[in-house]
């Protein structure tokens, strides 16, 4: 069974989803790693027996310093492939030229790049929105794409409506991209 390390910074519900839908069907979540020792998705990882690790990003001097123990941590569970799934960090070539993985991104890249993408996305004059599943590599936001899910604006009231659907397609494509990556590999 292949085998993948999650990295997360928030509530988790990317990280739930993968561990109801994926977690010992298609693959094993070998650990979920996180930079927010606050992070909601911490009880999720624990609630469903995944090892999870907390390495704070703060406690160390540089991002280089910090993406090498991350490289390091993830190293030791031997995954075939590392999710990031809302773990906001840009990541240094330390980690991007050593880990394989894959990144979820709230928009149509190469629209809307960094933060506050769903935001950006909504405000930009575009009839169309979605979201992105993309290699991680040195560039921002940068890699191949492996999976985009399109949304039409026309008929959505309002930013909190495109926000929350924006969300659930999220979960579709993240499952998506994961299957066809490990399938790669």
């Amino acid at each position: 069974m292949k085998r993948i390390v999650v990295l997360f910074s928030g509530a988790g519900s990317n990280l739930e989803y993968i561990l109801k839908h994926l977690h010992g069907k298609e693959l094993e979540v070998v650990a979920a790693i996180t930079n927010n020792p606050e992070a909601g998705g911490i009880a999720i990882a624990e609630r469903f027996g995944v090892p999870v690790e907390i390495l704070d990003h703060r406690d160390f001097p540089s991002r280089e310093a910090y993406d090498e123990a991350l490289v390091r941590r993830i190293e030791a569970y031997a995954p075939d492939l590392t999710v990031l799934a809302g773990f906001m960090r840009i990541l240094t070539p330390v980690f991007t030229e050593r880990v394989r993985a894959i990144n979820l991104h709230p928009s149509l890249l190469p629209r809307h790049r960094g933060l506050r993408a769903i935001e950006k996305s909504w405000e930009d004059g575009h009839p169309e929105g979605g979201v992105t599943v993309h290699w991680v590599t040195g560039e921002l936001d940068g890699g191949e794409p492996i999976v985009q899910y399109e949304l039409e604006k026309e008929g959505i009231e309002s930013f909190e409506e495109y926000e929350e659907t924006i969300r659930r397609i999220e979960k579709e494509a993240l499952y998506e991209g994961i299957i066809r990556s490990i399938r790669l590999k």
